[in-house]
């Protein structure tokens, strides 16, 4: 666990204004499993930035059968409340692994699996085209069987230059060495 602390909190961890513009350092590698729960109660993470598109918009919509027209229909959704199409909330929460991935890896784990989640708020809408990221603070960790560890953590998905976050989700991720 050497390490472990600095390797928690370094200058892309900052706190930061929501949405503003500080760029990620480098993704951050833990060695071990325990080095990475050494870390609850802190911000871990923040994720690159994701531009949302239209197109994986419409993808979204094609796989899930949700094809409401503030998502889909951008005539329309020029005229409705949004001032554009904008995208599913749950396709922003679907960005999770994405946004874990860019941020940070753990060496010595040959794999993880989402096994749940425990709270979604879905803050603000996503315009499509703007840019989301997260940053990820881990809040618990419990060894699982196998060489596993169970942890929850609170991932704040933000919208570019917007006061609000657009999701705050608590997500369950397991992960095995």
């Amino acid at each position: 666990m050497s390490g472990a602390g600095a390797v928690c909190r370094d200058a892309d961890s900052r706190p930061g204004k929501l949405g503003d513009r500080v760029p990620r350092m480098t993704k951050k590698t833990f060695q071990t499993l325990q080095d990475l729960a050494a870390c609850v109660g802190q911000e871990v993470a923040v994720s690159d930035w994701i531009t949302v598109t239209q197109e994986q918009v419409n993808q979204f919509a094609e796989a899930t059968g949700d094809h409401q027209w503030i998502h889909v229909d951008v005539e329309r959704a020029k005229a409705g409340p949004f001032g554009g199409p904008i995208a599913h909330g749950f396709l922003t929460l679907s960005l999770l692994p994405r946004f874990y991935e860019s941020a940070f890896e753990v060496a010595e784990s040959r794999m993880g699996v989402n096994y749940g989640l425990n709270r979604v708020r879905f803050m603000s809408p996503v315009p499509v085209g703007k840019r989301l990221r997260a940053r990820m603070k881990l809040l618990t960790a419990e060894p699982i069987a196998d060489d596993g560890l169970q942890m929850t953590w609170e991932a704040t998905i933000e919208l570019e230059g917007a006061a609000k976050p657009a999701c705050v989700a608590e997500s369950v991720v397991r992960r095995y060495r």
